[in-house]
């Protein structure tokens, strides 16, 4: 499996891969202090998280779970999550979403990396507007 891209997405910088099953990968590093996507949920997507580096605080369903390195966690289809690094390290993790589809979100939203000030233009007022009005399209129902 080859890399295809790196962008920053909503100040996350995520690699997409390509592979030959019916799910998407993507590997991903979070800079300390960085908050996730707003609370949401997937309709048809299973998702999974597994923490290479660092540790990641998840909010699922209303419950919050510290995940560290090692550890993993597996999000069901319906259900309400978000995620942020709290610590002051970067945490750097592998997502999977399943079956294949919700890479678009990514590739859609996400600036590439090597523009000048990517993380920044990732969080702007503009690229929250356009994700708050078109994830839908995505299957990620927002919940705020």
């Amino acid at each position: 499996m080859k890399t295809d891209n790196t962008k920053w997405v909503l100040g996350h910088k995520v690699t997409s891969y390509d592979t030959s099953g019916d799910y998407d990968m993507m590997m991903a590093e979070t800079p300390p202090q960085v908050q996730g996507p707003p609370p949401h949920l997937h309709n048809s997507f299973k998702e999974s998280f597994l923490i290479i580096e660092g540790e990641m605080e998840f909010f699922i369903n209303g419950e919050v779970i510290h995940v560290k390195a090692g550890e993993s966690v597996d999000i069901p289809p319906k259900t309400l999550h978000t995620f942020g690094n709290n610590t002051d390290t970067t945490c750097k993790w592998v997502n999977i979403h399943s079956p294949k589809g919700f890479r678009a979100f990514f590739d859609t939203m996400g600036i590439p990396s090597e523009n000048e000030n990517a993380q920044i233009e990732s969080i702007t007022p503009t690229i929250i507007k356009k994700v708050m009005e078109t994830a839908a399209d995505f299957d990620m129902i927002i919940k705020v």
